[in-house]
């Protein structure tokens, strides 16, 4: 049975163009984000998560809305997209989610500025799933996000990442070290846990109308609070989610932006399926 997943992208997604949409599409979302942030963070983008997470988060709800606010058969969020799927499908106002997403990332980059020299590793090319973890566990870091089978990264401290990128070298792995500034999905995110858990715990949470799938789980989402508080120190299993949403019958992918990412992952992993981007 042919279905439609809407997909919500996370970091590293942003475009020159996405304020403008906001602006255009939802104007009192945009003035929302300055409030919650204290700044306009768009301005800001590539200064820290802290605006970076704001500013993806308005723009894919603006892109879902100027797609008409397509519900589909099946919503999923890579990382913090997460909380945009779970906008959009009704099960968090878009005054908590705002709230929430710019909380996160203000916890996030609070915690890889406190936790030491972390960053982020991502191996490219043939036998970047097979050997991630091999590579990970014999270098003390972790599997942040497991992308496509020709795409994982890797989080941790920057010692034992040089030493995984030299072990990734000699498998014939791409390895390239990205441009964060912290450990995210690692546990050297755990100072950022005990206050999001708190805010997640005084919001308000909906039954879903669509069915969201995590990234924690790569499951329909059971409990959301605890599944958004674990993301932040858990891999995103994006490649498991897209299995899960053609096992269960989704042939049809739309990412709502900004940006194309996602739709990228989609090809590498999944053959015969239709893709669509904002």
């Amino acid at each position: 049975m042919a279905g439609t997943a809407i997909l919500f992208p996370g970091q590293g997604s942003q475009t020159a163009e996405m304020r403008d949409l906001v602006a255009q599409t939802h104007p009192e979302l945009l003035a929302a984000a300055v409030d919650a942030v204290g700044e306009d963070p768009f301005v800001k983008v590539d200064a820290g998560t802290k605006y970076a997470q704001p500013a993806i988060f308005c723009a894919s709800i603006a892109g879902w809305i100027a797609l008409g606010r397509p519900q589909g058969d099946f919503m999923a969020g890579h990382s913090l997209g997460e909380l945009g799927a779970l906008v959009a499908a009704g099960a968090l106002s878009e005054h908590d989610g705002l709230r929430l997403v710019a909380l996160r990332g203000k916890l996030m980059q609070e915690s890889g500025d406190a936790a030491g020299d972390g960053t982020m590793l991502a191996l490219l090319g043939a036998g970047a799933a097979d050997n991630a973890t091999q590579i990970a566990d014999a270098s003390n870091v972790a599997v942040a996000n497991d992308n496509s089978p020709q795409q994982v990264v890797l989080s941790g401290e920057r010692a034992n990442l040089q030493q995984a990128a030299a072990a990734a070298k000699a498998l014939g792995i791409r390895a390239m070290e990205l441009p964060v500034a912290g450990a995210f999905h690692s546990p050297m995110m755990a100072g950022a846990v005990p206050e999001f858990e708190a805010a997640l715990a005084e919001t308000p949470v909906q039954i879903a109308t669509t069915t969201v799938i995590s990234a924690v789980t790569a499951e329909p989402f059971d409990d959301v609070r605890q599944r958004l508080a674990q993301a932040l120190t858990m891999p995103v299993r994006w490649r498991e989610v897209l299995l899960t949403l053609h096992k269960n019958g989704a042939d049809r992918f739309v990412e709502v932006g900004p940006g194309k990412v996602l739709t990228g992952l989609v090809k590498r992993t999944l053959k015969d399926v239709e893709l669509v981007s904002a």
